[in-house]
């Protein structure tokens, strides 16, 4: 389906890809490979880039792709004297 240029529609489109129940939150290209199969419109690959970085969900860290913390180690304070 070819979309018009009608921000509220592809606002719709985007929110609803975005929270899907198949996948939630999915990445940038995620999102497009599965939009692109029902939707298009011009400019679409950079708008849902857009709306997938402003996301706050998937702008916290995952706790999977952290690297491990190691233990505590005392910091150095200097003296003034």
């Amino acid at each position: 389906v070819c979309v018009p240029d009608v921000p509220e529609l592809k606002r719709m489109i985007l929110e609803e890809g975005h929270r899907s129940n198949l996948s939630i939150h999915p990445g940038v290209t995620k999102m497009y490979q599965d939009l692109k199969k029902m939707f298009w419109w011009s400019g679409m690959k950079k708008e849902i880039a857009e709306f997938v970085y402003a996301c706050l969900t998937c702008q916290k860290p995952k706790v999977e792709h952290q690297k491990p913390s190691g233990l505590l180690q005392p910091m150095f304070i200097p003296e003034w004297k």
